[in-house]
Order: structure tokens, then C-alpha cells, then sequence
């Protein structure tokens, strides 16, 4: 039978085909690659889309995050608190802004930031708190703000995953900032690299996009030191055409999830939960495979898995604080008990707009079978 992949990004490109192909054509006739109007016109769409008034494009994810980063203040030697099960490149963005990333374990249920461990790790010298949006739901950012009324410290929201996603029906970046990432595999992917950096505040957007154009707004007026990330104009047209149908696909999202959720109901796993008051987007279907403390009997039902054509996967094998990047901070085995054991028995399952309920039936029967094996 044909392989059943962890997303089908061909799928999404039938649905789009003959605008892009459009667009593209408009593109390269206008010579409009860097910026352009197609860019400026995704901006206004975005921005009207999440109800956050200013959007900047940018290069991709980790150059978002790192711009709003370093436009809340963050430099050298700013701490930043961050929880240590995230993709590399949230602790990349602080880095790379000149600060020092400061690692919180995640809530056991939901693996977004423990919230309380956020609070109790901010110090005189933290200057933001990166909530990381994981797997399609957004952390609880109101109850992280309140914590930090009055102390000077910046909510920067990693929405790479949350595409759409609201809580208590407002979007990532409402209240402040956030940083979001269209990687192709995203709910709203490009054909490549891109990013944006959507805020509340005029004047952090114009900091964003300064910063993002080597420092300046006009040529060869270079205010400040800033780097060189734009979205281009062949990205924001495959953008704009998937922008039309996100609404529509992160509705077919849902109804995939609860499907798993009732194919799965009997099987020997944790289905993964929804905070109450959360507009859950499902970028990741994931189910925990309850094991020894080793990631030996999920990686054992992830190659089961894999071998029945079914394109099952792990978000993330390895915390941030075990990676050899981030040696340095000094954190041994242990330190982070729930972002650890989530790392070790994880498993992603396939979840796209246009998979079918034969498809998942399909998914569930050979995850029972991998899991009796």
C-alpha cells in the first residue's frame, strides 16, 4: 500500500497549484523578488488574519525570533527563560541576540512551558520569557504575564507552531509580540524559508523591520547594526494563496484529531490534551509511548511503524540541554525530569489537512500492532 507520510506537502500544493504558478509568473515579469507589493500585501493579510495590527516578513523563524528578541531589549548577557523541549532554534534566537537562554521544564501534560518554573527562574538580569506555542496550542501566556507585571520583563512568543491557533480567542502576539515560522511543513508553510514577526506595538514593528534591513529603512541609511533577513516576493505568493484556505485547513486539522482520538482510545498510549480555553491548530498529532525511562520501546513502535508504511516520527529526541550546542549551560542528565521523559517517548503521527479517515484507520491499526510487538 502507498506510504502514508507525516505531511503531504504535495497534497497542499494541488490545492494552490494554479495560483502560485500565477503569481509567480507576475513575480519574475515584475522582477519583484526582494519585497514588493505581493509582500506588502501578505503583511496586511496576516496581520487582518491573526487581529494583530503589524506584521513584518522576514527570512525565516529563527531570524523572527531572534529580531523580536533583540527589539524587547535582549543583548549581551540578557538571560532569557525558555523551556528546555523545544527545537534548537528558540535557544539559536537568544544566542545568536547576544543573550544567555536559562532552561524550565515543561507541564507533564501539556509539554508547554511550566509556567510557575518560568516565574521562579527570572533574576535583576532576565530581560524575556520565550513561551514556546508546541505542537499547535498556545502556552498560558495570561497567567505568565501577570506573573511579571511590573518586572520588566518581556513576553516573546515562539509561534512557529500555532498558525491560526487562539486562546481565549486571541492570536499569538496580541497582548505583545511573537515570532512565528513558515518552514514548508508548517500549517502555513512556504516553498522554502520564511518568517514573520507579528506585534501590538507600532513602534516594536518598526524596530523588527529595521533591524531585519541592515539597519535602515532607506537605502543606505544604516541607523543601527541589523542584519539582512526579508521575505521575498515568490514566498509571500505561495503564502497568500495558502493564507486563503488556513482557516479551512486547520478546521480539517481538528477533525483529524479528534478522529485519532477516538481510533486511539484503547490502545496503550497518552493522547495529548487541549488546555481549557485553547483553539487547538494540531501542527502535531503526538502520543506518548510509555517506556523504562529509555527511549527504547518508542523508537522500537516508531521503526514498526515506519517498516508498515505509515511516516511516523519524533519531535524532539533530544532537550536542549543535551545537545552539544548547549553543553556549556552546565545542565546534567535529570535537570529536567518532564522535558527528558517527554524526549523518550514521544511519537508524531500523521496529521495534514487532506489525510482521510482511511488513512488514519490505517495509522491506528499499525500503531496497535507496533505497540503489541
Amino acid at each position: 500500500m502507498p506510504k502514508i507520510p507525516l505531511v503531504d506537502l504535495a497534497a497542499a500544493h494541488l490545492e494552490v497549484a494554479e495560483e502560485v504558478e500565477a503569481g509567480f509568473k507576475r513575480i519574475v515579469a515584475e522582477t519583484a523578488f526582494i519585497g514588493g507589493a505581493e509582500v506588502a500585501a501578505f503583511e496586511r493579510e496576516y496581520a487582518a488574519f491573526t487581529r494583530v495590527p503589524h506584521c513584518v516578513g522576514v527570512a525565516n523563524g529563527t531570524d523572527a525570533l531572534e529580531l523580536a528578541l533583540r527589539a524587547v531589549g535582549v543583548g549581551s548577557g540578557a538571560e532569557v527563560v525558555l523551556p528546555a523541549n523545544t527545537f534548537i532554534a528558540t535557544a539559536e534566537a537568544v544566542a545568536r541576540a547576544g543573550g544567555r537562554p536559562v532552561l524550565v521544564d515543561c507541564d507533564p501534560e501539556s509539554y508547554l512551558i511550566d509556567v510557575d518554573a518560568a516565574l521562579a527562574a527570572v533574576t535583576p538580569a532576565t530581560r524575556a520569557v520565550v513561551p514556546v506555542h508546541l505542537y499547535g496550542q498556545l502556552a498560558d501566556v495570561e497567567r505568565l504575564r501577570a506573573g511579571l507585571a511590573g518586572r520588566g520583563v518581556a513576553v516573546v512568543e515562539d509561534a512557529a507552531q500555532c498558525q491560526g491557533a487562539t486562546r481565549h480567542g486571541r492570536q499569538a502576539g496580541a497582548a505583545g509580540i511573537a515570532a512565528t515560522s513558515f518552514y514548508p511543513g508548517k500549517n502555513l508553510g512556504a516553498y522554502g524559508d520564511a518568517g514573520a514577526v507579528v506585534t501590538a506595538d507600532a513602534d516594536l514593528a518598526t524596530t523588527v523591520r529595521t533591524l531585519g534591513s541592515h539597519g535602515g529603512l532607506t537605502k543606505y541609511a544604516h541607523d543601527v547594526v541589523g542584519m539582512n533577513s526579508r521575505l521575498d516576493g515568490l514566498q509571500a505568493v505561495v503564502l497568500r494563496a495558502k493564507l486563503a484556505r488556513l482557516a479551512g485547513w486547520n478546521a480539517r486539522r481538528r477533525a483529524a484529531a479528534a478522529r485519532y482520538h477516538e481510533l486511539l482510545a484503547s490502545l496503550d498510549v497518552v493522547r495529548p490534551v487541549t488546555l481549557d480555553g485553547n483553539e487547538h491548530v494540531w501542527h502535531v498529532y503526538c502520543v506518548r509511548v510509555p517506556g523504562d525511562g529509555t527511549p527504547a520501546r518508542r523508537d522500537a513502535v516508531l521503526a514498526r511503524l515506519n517498516a508498515a508504511g505509515v511516516g511516523a516520527g519524533v519531535h524532539y529526541p533530544v532537550p536542549v540541554h543535551r545537545t552539544g550546542a548547549f553543553a556549556d549551560l552546565g545542565h546534567p542528565a535529570g535537570a529536567f525530569p518532564h522535558a527528558e521523559s517527554a524526549a523518550t517517548e514521544l511519537l508524531s503521527l500523521p496529521i495534514y489537512p487532506q489525510i482521510t479517515p482511511a488513512q488514519q484507520a490505517r495509522v491506528a491499526e499499525a500503531l496497535a500492532t507496533a505497540l503489541s510487538g
